[in-house]
């Protein structure tokens, strides 16, 4: 069904806001979206909504249509009225392109200035036509632009009686002044580039991590199949890295990756028919996907190449995991926790961790953020901690206090607090992390250490940040409950 007035009002309040100037000449349809009526069909007076394209191929041109009736060059499609299967502005925009020009959407992208937003809105009367029984009227048009997605322009085949000709003009010559002024403005040199980031995620050991998203056909990409997180661009995105990295924030906000990079760039379909360029980024993370709050979809999961089959996944996925492990063998050596024999038995070694767990007086609890480089948690809150060297675990604990906060730890003013076994992903080496807590201690906490930790902060126990590496809140609460052992990822 074709969109509500109160996602048209979106729209249009969003082009105001690139526009303000133009909210007098559009005073007439937001009245129009105040009222009880369909502003998408043509019976609706005395005006309404209306859809066009504007293609441009790879110099930079235009397509126009000619008339048969004045002769004249005009857009192409020029206003074409919705229709009850044009499930948004911009579909009844690629419908009429399709229907007039012969041009499919899979021809067609978006364009990284204006992405699925209109360039134009543009009022203009219409005649009185008392064959059709209509009266004089108004349009509000919604002007769409679309880059010719391949090298060679796809073959226009006129399917409109009442046109006889097609032109690409220079964007120059556009017949509509004031859309000529906006293409000029908005820079459109018909240049596809990727307007969608994905990740390509791995452990490093031969799995990869897909995301199960929700069965809501016509509503959502790739529905109810596996794919890659990731997401399209919007305006306030600086960069497609930056794309990909609120995507993630949205989609599992705990998912913090190692080693981003560009991979490749990838060709799929949108739900419209659209052709959409998508950077892939290829990034590893160790962690345990049972463990992520997933805000949409699913579910997340770890598979190898080998499983992809089973699966309900896009061929152009499929094939791109499977490029990827042909280029990137798993590391079989670190796949798995070392081991030794011990008679009968198989003896898996653990790390150790030790963290340091200090309450103020207020009961607040001290936490640093990470890095957002840092190899691990990176842009979360953890712990003052570190990995057991040659020496105990209470030797580690002072010198990491002091290496990393300034703070000086008496051994005897510590004690055991809370131990948190780990496993972060299946084959990873366990991790026995051990929480002390010190009653005492010298000092205020400082950054030594600022290409590990950005910053030392108390929290109050019950309103931890979100953005906290999952076991640390896990001991935190356990500490508070008085448990003195918790495990994860096992």
């Amino acid at each position: 069904m074709p969109p509500s007035s109160t996602v048209i009002r979106a729209t249009v309040e969003a082009y105001l806001g690139r526009h303000p100037g133009e909210r007098d000449a559009l005073a007439g349809l937001l009245s129009a979206l105040d009222r009880p009526v369909d502003v998408t069909t043509r019976t609706t007076l005395p005006g309404h909504v209306t859809s066009s394209a504007v293609v441009i191929d790879r110099q930079g041109r235009v397509l126009h249509i000619r008339h048969r009736a004045t002769g004249g060059l005009m857009l192409t499609p020029g206003g074409g009225h919705l229709e009850p299967g044009d499930r948004t502005l911009l579909a009844a925009a690629l419908r009429e392109v399709s229907e007039e020009a012969g041009i499919a959407p899979g021809a067609l992208c978006l364009t990284r200035q204006l992405l699925g937003s209109p360039v134009d809105i543009d009022v203009h009367d219409i005649h009185a036509n008392p064959a059709k029984g209509e009266p004089a009227h108004r349009h509000y048009d919604f002007r769409y632009v679309f880059y010719l997605a391949g090298e060679k322009p796809p073959a226009v085949t006129l399917q409109d009686e009442e046109v006889s000709g097609a032109q690409w003009l220079p964007q120059p010559e556009v017949t509509s002044p004031t859309l000529r002024a906006k293409l000029s403005a908005a820079r459109l040199d018909g240049q596809p580039e990727p307007v969608n980031a994905s990740a390509l995620i791995h452990n490093g050991h031969g799995h990869y991590l897909l995301h199960l998203r929700d069965h809501k056909p016509g509503i959502i990409w790739q529905s109810g199949a596996f794919a890659l997180l990731g997401g399209g661009r919007t305006h306030d995105d600086q960069s497609l890295e930056s794309t990909l990295l609120r995507e993630l924030s949205e989609e599992a906000p705990d998912l913090h990756l190692e080693d981003l990079k560009p991979y490749v760039v990838e060709t799929a379909t949108s739900i419209d028919g659209l052709s959409v360029p998508i950077q892939v980024f290829a990034a590893r993370w160790r962690g345990n996907a049972d463990r992520l709050a997933l805000h949409e979809g699913v579910l997340l999961r770890w598979f190898t190449p080998d499983d992809l089959d089973r699966l309900r996944l896009s061929p152009a996925t499929r094939d791109l995991i499977r490029r990827h492990a042909a280029e990137n063998p798993p590391d079989n050596k670190q796949a798995a926790a070392p081991a030794v024999w011990n008679g009968a038995s198989r003896t898996v070694l653990n790390g150790i961790g030790v963290h340091l767990h200090l309450e103020d007086a207020e009961g607040r609890v001290l936490l640093g953020l990470r890095h957002p480089n840092s190899k691990y948690a990176g842009d979360s809150w953890h712990y003052p901690a570190g990995r057991c060297e040659q020496e105990s675990a209470l030797a580690c604990l002072v010198r990491e206090a002091r290496e990393e906060t300034g703070l000086v730890i008496d051994p005897a003013d510590v004690e055991l607090a809370h131990v948190v076994h780990v496993v972060d992903t299946l084959g990873a080496l366990p991790l026995m992390q051990l929480v002390f807590k010190a009653r005492r201690w010298e000092g205020e906490p400082e950054v030594l250490e600022p290409d590990k930790c950005l910053a030392w902060k108390w929290w109050p126990r019950h309103e931890l940040p979100d953005r906290i590496v999952p076991y640390t809140r896990t001991a935190i609460v356990a500490i508070a409950e008085g448990r003195p052992y918790s495990q994860l990822g096992w």
